[in-house]
Parts: structure tokens; C-alpha cells; sequence
């Protein structure tokens, strides 16, 4: 298998820059370790597009945070992934929290960061009726939004591979040599030829790096775990409500997420289990006790499910985006963390700028930038409904009852462009098994047109891929 380029993970770094590279004359392959894209940071992060107030003024993430958010709509609709602008709030609760929003709002200033305003107390009100009566102003910045993350980047490899690029799964890079002006990257079984790598590993940019003998990073994981509450709580928060941030990250926040759940989240440990995603009732409940800072009548009781994601924290506090000095043909994309999701459509047109710079090619005349939007039957109107399934009888049959999803948006998951090949693949691309059962329901047919549209047995079909089988072998 011979490249141009090999970008190494699918998440939505990786993902969007393999997209922006089928726009030129060269064959890219977008490498990842899993069965599936989005299986790191990008399924479980806070799915926040930030304003950029935050970053330090002058560093990459205050750049490529302000440039991102404002691309971000456009690159959504393109990719039919939904986005909201619903704009953010940081809440001040002190005096003293008075003179951080100031801080913030000068920072954001400096970065150029538009119509960043001060709410008083009333307006905060107003904007925020649930919001607690200890707020005493708070930084609004209507440029902030929220978005899916992993359906960003499931829309991003798609249109990748409809452009062009191969999309690899289950291949864990183990070894990496370089010899005739072109690296080999193996997995112990198969081998990958290719000019230039793009290291958009995640949490493993730094093991990936020093493969090459580049020891120059060093990535802490740093975890956060979340509270996903049910829809019929959804109203509670109209914006993206952060508090003051710590050194540790933008803190505790509630929002709305694209589909009308709120989530809660997250906390900040730094650990060194670059596979720990598990959750624990003491961090969920000092979530939910901190979270009720903002708005006091959140319950436990709506919770409907818990996850835990981690995040790449780097040494150096800023995106390390540029070659290795061991060889300037290995591209690290690496401590891409908050706001990573923000960014990712700017750092996406900075690595394609740094590796068309180094290997000039032309563009294609036949590069297709849209990926259709998958039908979401959910949000059609009954007369929409009615038209769609006299075309095809498999809308009408609903699988999902808590989120309204169709056999038929199940198989075209499966038969999409690098599609899904396990349950959490078809939860990721439809919502089938998100909603208040978490897949009580559904789960058992979803194996079955796994199985059914992929060929196999149905005791082949797993969870997340690996040996995560649902079933293991035929009973009487």
C-alpha cells in the first residue's frame, strides 16, 4: 500500500485533515487503530465550538480556536452535520469572579474574538431563567456554538474517502522506518508505504512520535468524566453556561447538546492509563453538586447515562502542530486539546498548508466538498415521512423507539462510505440505542442488521470491535 501521505488516527483532527488533503493530486490513507472513526477524544468530549476567549493571546490554540469557530458553521452545513449557535456564558459568582470575566473579555479582545459583552445580572436573568440567583454577571459570546463531534467526523472521513483517500481500520501502528526518502509504518502484519505522516494520534502522539526516535512530546491524558441528561430537561439551559475557569480547563459547564439532551461535565485528573475511560460515583456526584451551581434544579434523577473521555495535555500548554525535528517529513499534530474541536477545521487547513508547501500538487478538478446529509427521519414532517417510505418501506419501520430511528437509516449507516461495522458505529451515526433505554430496546435488532447488511454471522458482530462480541454462540 503505497502513499502520499498517511494520516495516522481517525478522530476529528485526523479525519478533516485527510478531507482537506483529497482536495490535491495525491493518495492519501487515513490510518486508525480501531474498527471505527471517532473512537478516542472525539466521542466524548463537551462538543462545545468555543468563542476563543480563553486561549493565551499569541499561542496556536488562540489563532486556530477563533479562525476554527468561524469557519465551523459553513464546514458543517457542507458536511450535513448539525450546528447550533447558541453562544456561551461564563458565569461570575464573587467580585472576584467580576474581574476574571473582565480578564476574559480582554483576552478574547486581543484575540479577536467578536461581540464579546458583559451581562449584568438582569440581562443574565433574561438570557438564562433557570440560571442560580448567587449569579452575579457573566461574559457573553454569541460567536460560541455546539456541535456534534463524532458526526463531524464521520462526515469528514466520508467525504474523504468519496474524494479518494483509504480509510484503514484496525491498524495499530507498532513500527515506523524511514529509508529512500519514505517511511514504512507496520502493524506486526501488514505494512503501509508513504512519503509524509501526519501524527493525529491523540493521546498517543507522543508514542507514535517516538518511533521515529522524536521524544520531544510528552502527552498526559487527562480525564473528564460527564452526565448525559434526558431531553425532558433540556430547557433548562438555552446557552453553552461555563464558570470560571481554573488552570485545569474551563471547569464544570451546562449545555445543550445538538439533539436536546443536556450534558453536565467534566472533570479535569490528570492520569497515566491512556485507556482508563472509566466513570466514578464520587466525581459524578461532585459534577451534579457543582453543576446545581448554575442551575440549582438539576437532579440525578434525569441522568440517563455517564461517559468519560480523554483529552491530550501537553507540556508545552499550546497545540504542537509542525515537523519533527528527526525528520521533516513526520508531521506532529499533537496536544490538541481544548478547544482541539473548535480548532480542527483551521488546524486542518494548517497541516494541508505545511504538506503542500513541502509537496506541491495540483488540485483536483472533480473534488466533491459536500457530503450529503443522511436522512434523520426523526426531524421530518409527517407529509416528508409518507413520501420517504412509499420510496422505501424500510423508513417505516422504527427501531429506536426513544429517538425515532428507521431500519432504514440503520442500513444506510452500514452501506455508507467507510461505514459502520459495530453497534457504537451505528449509535454514533444514527442515535439508535442513545436515548432513555440506552439500547434495551433496539440493541437486538441492530445486531441483526449488522449481521444482515455486512454478510456474517450474527455472533460475529461486536460492540466496538476487537472481542467485544454481543454474542458468542448459538443457543437452542
Amino acid at each position: 500500500m503505497n502513499y502520499d501521505v498517511a494520516v495516522v488516527g481517525a478522530g476529528v483532527i485526523g479525519s478533516l485533515i485527510a478531507r482537506e488533503l483529497t482536495r490535491y493530486n495525491l493518495k492519501i490513507a487515513l490510518v486508525e487503530k480501531c474498527n471505527d472513526m471517532a473512537m478516542g477524544t472525539s466521542k466524548a468530549n463537551s462538543a462545545i465550538v468555543h468563542a476563543g476567549f480563553d486561549a493565551k493571546p499569541g499561542t496556536l490554540k488562540a489563532k486556530l480556536n477563533v479562525e476554527g469557530t468561524a469557519i465551523m458553521p459553513e464546514i458543517c452545513r457542507t458536511l450535513g452535520v448539525p450546528f447550533k449557535p447558541v453562544g456561551s456564558l461564563v458565569v461570575a459568582f464573587s467580585d472576584e469572579e467580576l474581574k476574571t470575566l473582565n480578564e476574559l473579555l480582554e483576552r478574547g479582545n486581543i484575540n479577536g474574538v467578536p461581540g464579546l459583552e458583559i451581562y449584568d445580572k438582569e440581562k443574565l436573568k433574561e438570557a438564562e431563567p433557570f440560571i442560580s440567583d448567587e449569579a452575579k454577571a457573566a461574559l457573553w459570546a454569541p460567536s460560541a456554538g455546539i456541535v456534534c463531534p463524532y458526526e463531524l467526523t464521520i462526515a469528514a472521513a466520508e467525504n474523504a474517502v468519496v474524494n479518494g483517500a483509504d480509510f484503514i481500520r484496525n491498524f495499530e501502528v507498532k513500527t515506523i522506518d524511514f529509508n529512500n526518502g519514505n517511511f514504512r509504518l507496520s502493524n506486526g502484519e501488514n505494512e503501509i508505504n508513504t512519503k509524509f505522516v501526519v501524527n493525529a494520534a491523540g493521546v498517543y502522539c507522543d508514542e507514535i512520535a517516538a518511533l521515529i526516535g522524536d521524544n520531544s512530546i510528552h502527552t498526559t491524558p487527562r480525564k473528564g468524566e460527564y452526565m448525559l441528561c434526558d431531553k425532558s430537561i433540556g430547557h433548562l439551559a438555552n446557552h453553552t453556561i461555563f464558570q470560571c475557569p481554573s488552570k485545569m480547563g474551563k471547569g464544570i459547564l451546562v449545555t445543550p447538546t445538538v439533539d436536546g439532551n443536556l450534558l453536565l461535565g467534566p472533570s479535569a485528573l490528570d492520569i497515566e492509563d491512556k485507556n482508563d475511560v472509566a466513570t466514578t460515583s464520587d466525581t459524578l456526584a461532585d459534577i451534579l453538586n457543582i453543576a446545581k451551581k448554575s442551575v440549582p434544579c438539576l437532579t440525578a434523577r434525569e441522568v440517563i447515562t455517564s461517559f468519560a473521555g480523554l483529552r491530550a495535555h501537553c507540556d508545552r500548554d499550546d497545540f504542537i502542530i509542525e515537523p519533527s525535528d528527526k525528520n521533516s517529513q513526520f508531521i506532529n499534530v499533537a496536544g490538541i486539546e481544548s478547544p482541539g474541536l473548535s480548532s480542527a477545521p483551521a488546524i486542518a487547513l494548517y497541516v494541508k498548508d505545511i504538506i503542500i508547501k513541502a509537496m506541491p500538487a495540483d488540485e483536483k478538478s472533480n473534488f466533491n466538498p459536500v457530503r450529503e446529509e443522511p436522512v434523520r427521519f426523526r426531524h421530518m414532517s409527517n407529509e416528508e415521512r409518507k413520501a420517504l417510505i412509499e420510496k422505501n418501506p424500510a423508513y417505516g419501520r422504527i427501531i429506536c423507539r426513544c429517538e425515532t430511528i428507521t431500519e432504514g437509516e440503520i442500513i444506510d449507516a452500514i452501506n455508507a462510505p467507510a461505514g459502520a461495522r459495530d453497534v457504537d458505529g451505528v449509535k454514533r451515526r444514527t442515535r439508535a440505542g442513545m436515548g432513555r433505554c440506552q439500547g434495551g430496546f433496539c440493541g437486538s435488532k441492530v445486531v441483526e442488521l449488522l449481521a444482515q447488511e455486512l454478510g456474517v454471522e450474527i455472533n460475529e458482530i461486536t460492540k466496538f470491535g476487537g472481542n467485544s462480541k454481543i454474542l458468542y454462540e448459538r443457543t437452542k
